[in-house]
C-alpha cells in the first residue's frame, strides 16, 4: 500500500493510500509539475501571487486534452438519452463580464459569501465552516482548533504537546466552529487562546470597473461561474437554434472567486476553469434526468482513468444545499480522493437540480419572457434545469494525482500513468546518439508522425536520462533509432508502464500508435 503524505502550498497535509507502503509528499508532485512544465506559480519571477497558477507547455496540453474529451462527450457525441437516442446539446462561449444586474438576479451579489474568522495574533483568516475545534474532556482550559485537511500526524503532535500523551482520554468532542466560547479557542496557527473573531460573511465576487468611471454605479464583476452566461442566452439559443426541450447548453471557461485561503496547489484557487452544462427539461421529468446525469458523469470520470476506489458519489446535506437547489432534488457531488483530502474526498463535479430558479429570476429582473413554448402541446412553461458542473482545473489535478506512480526500480523513481489518449505527448522519438546516421532518421519519423500525433523529438542527453524524462511527463511510448535501424529499418519501442521493449519495422510506427492510442469511449 502506497501512503502519500500530501503537502500543499501552505503545508496542508493528509495521507493517501495506493500501491505499496512508500511514504511520499504531495510536494513531490508539485515539484514535478514545475520541473517538467505542467504547472507554474503565476508571475513566478516576482514571487508568485497566491491563488493564481499558470499551465506550462505540458500542463496546457493535458488540460486541453481533458477539455476536448468533455466537449466531445457533451456536444460532439453526446450520450444516448432515456429513449435510446442521442441527446441534444449545443455549445456556448459567453463573456466573462456581464451586466452586473445579472449577478443581482442570480443571488450572487447578495448571498455569494463564506463565513470567515480572523486571528488577531497571526493575522491569518480562516473559513469558519472549515475549522474544527477539539474540546478537552473536562471542558476546562483552552480548546484546540484545526483547519480541515490538516495532517493528522501534525495535529496529534500539537495535541500531545498541549495536553500530554493520553490524547484519546483528553478530548471527547470534535465539532465544527459553531460555538460561542471564542476566548477558549487556540487558533490553528496561534500560541494563545482568544485570538479568533466571531464569524462574518465575506463576499467571494471579484469586482472590476469597465470604462473610465470608478464608482459603485459602474461596478461590474468577474463571473464566479459560467452557468449564468448560459441562462442569459437561453432565449437566444432557443430562437436561433433548432433545439427542443429537453436539450442542453454546454460551456467551458474561466471563472473567478475571491477565495480568502487558496490552498492545496491548484485545487482551490482564485482563477480556475469550469466545464458546465445546463440541461433544460420539463419539471415533471427532472427526477429521471437528474438520475441520468448522475450516472453519466460518474462513468465519464472513470473513463478518464480515475479508479473506482478514488471516486465517490455524495449527496449534499440539507445545510449545504445552494439556494437554487433547496426546493428541488438536491445535488450530488462527484468527489475524488486527493492526496491532501485522504482519507476523505474533495469535490470534482456537482450534479444539481437548479429547479426553475435562474430563468425565473432573470425573467423577473430583466422584464424579458424566458418561458419555453411547447408547440406540439400548445403550452408555455419555465423549464427545470439539471446542471452537471465540473472543475477543469481540479480535473487536471485529479488526473496528475491518479497518474503519479512510484517505481523505485527506474531512474526517474516514478512515472505518470496517463491514459494514452490524455497524455500530453503520445510518443517520443529518440535517436540513440547524436550521430549523423541516427538523427536524420529520427527527424524524418518525427515529421511523419507529428501530422497525426503530438510527439516529442528528444536528441540531447544519454538514452537513460531521456527515458526518465519521458516517464515523468507520462509519454506512453518511446521509439529509439539505433545502429540496427541503419541495417534492418527497425526501431525499439519502449512501453512506459512495463518498460518492456520490442522491435518493430520503421514503416509500422504510425500504425502501432493508432492501435495503441484508442479514443476514450
Amino acid at each position: 500500500m502506497l501512503v502519500l503524505k500530501g503537502v500543499g502550498l501552505h503545508d496542508e497535509c493528509a495521507f493517501y493510500m495506493r500501491g505499496k507502503e512508500i511514504m511520499i509528499d504531495m510536494k513531490d508532485i508539485v515539484a514535478l509539475c514545475k520541473r517538467r512544465g505542467f504547472i507554474f506559480a503565476a508571475s513566478d519571477i516576482y514571487g508568485g501571487l497566491n491563488g493564481f497558477w499558470d499551465f506550462g507547455p505540458l500542463g496546457v496540453e493535458l488540460k486541453n486534452n481533458l477539455r476536448d474529451q468533455w466537449w466531445k462527450s457533451m456536444v460532439i457525441t453526446p450520450p444516448l438519452g432515456l429513449d435510446g437516442k442521442p441527446v441534444q446539446i449545443v455549445g456556448l462561449d459567453s463573456a466573462i463580464i456581464q451586466n452586473p444586474k445579472a449577478w443581482i438576479a442570480s443571488g450572487h451579489v447578495g448571498g455569494f459569501s463564506d463565513p470567515m474568522v480572523d486571528c488577531r495574533e497571526t493575522k491569518k483568516r480562516y473559513r469558519a465552516d472549515q475549522i474544527i475545534v477539539l474540546v478537552p474532556k473536562d471542558t476546562e482550559g483552552s480548546w484546540l482548533a484545526f483547519e480541515e485537511g490538516t495532517d493528522e500526524l501534525l495535529k496529534r503532535k500539537k495535541m500531545v504537546k498541549f495536553w500530554g500523551s493520553n490524547i484519546l482520554n483528553t478530548a471527547t468532542l470534535l465539532t465544527k466552529f459553531d460555538i460561542s466560547d471564542y476566548d477558549k479557542i487556540i487558533a490553528p496557527d496561534a500560541k494563545k487562546a482568544g485570538t479568533l473573531t466571531e464569524p462574518r460573511q465575506f463576499n467571494l465576487m471579484l469586482d472590476t470597473y469597465p470604462g473610465v468611471v470608478r464608482d459603485d454605479a459602474h461596478k461590474a464583476y468577474l463571473r464566479p461561474e459560467t452557468a449564468q452566461g448560459i441562462f442569459l442566452n437561453f432565449k437566444n439559443v432557443v430562437d436561433s437554434s433548432r433545439v427542443r426541450i429537453p436539450f442542453g447548453i454546454a460551456q467551458i471557461g474561466k471563472a473567478f472567486r475571491n477565495e480568502v485561503t487558496p490552498r492545496n496547489f491548484i485545487f482551490r484557487s482564485r482563477e480556475f476553469e469550469q466545464m458546465e452544462m445546463e440541461w433544460f427539461c420539463e419539471p415533471d421529468e427532472a427526477k429521471k434526468w437528474h438520475e441520468f446525469w448522475i450516472e453519466e458523469r460518474k462513468n465519464w470520470w472513470r473513463s478518464m482513468g480515475l479508479t473506482s476506489d478514488n471516486i465517490l458519489m455524495r449527496p449534499h446535506d440539507a445545510d449545504e444545499l445552494a439556494h437554487y437547489a433547496k426546493e428541488g432534488l438536491g445535488t450530488y457531488d462527484v468527489e475524488y480522493k486527493f492526496p491532501f483530502t485522504d482519507p476523505g474526498f474533495g469535490e470534482l463535479e456537482g450534479i444539481a437540480h437548479r429547479c426553475d430558479f435562474d430563468l425565473k429570476a432573470h425573467q423577473e429582473h430583466s422584464g424579458q419572457k424566458l418561458e419555453y413554448f411547447d408547440q406540439p402541446n400548445n403550452k408555455r412553461f419555465i423549464p427545470h434545469v439539471i446542471e452537471p458542473a465540473a472543475g477543469l482545473t481540479r480535473g487536471v489535478l485529479a488526473l496528475i494525482c491518479e497518474a503519479y506512480t512510484i517505481d523505485e526500480t527506474r531512474p526517474s523513481g516514478c512515472y505518470l500513468n496517463f491514459l494514452p489518449a490524455l497524455a500530453p505527448k503520445k510518443a517520443a522519438i529518440l535517436p540513440l546518439t547524436a550521430k549523423d546516421e541516427h538523427v536524420p532518421i529520427a527527424q524524418k519519423l518525427y515529421m511523419e508522425l507529428r501530422e497525426e500525433f503530438p510527439v516529442d523529438l528528444d536528441i540531447k542527453q544519454n538514452i537513460g536520462k531521456r527515458y526518465a524524462r519521458q516517464d515523468e511527463i507520462g509519454t506512453p511510448y518511446c521509439f529509439t533509432i539505433d545502429n540496427d535501424t541503419l541495417s534492418d529499418s527497425t526501431v525499439t519501442v519502449r512501453d512506459r508502464n512495463t518498460m518492456k521493449q520490442e522491435r518493430i519495422n520503421l514503416d509500422n510506427v504510425a500504425k502501432y500508435l493508432r492501435e495503441k492510442i484508442k479514443p476514450v469511449s
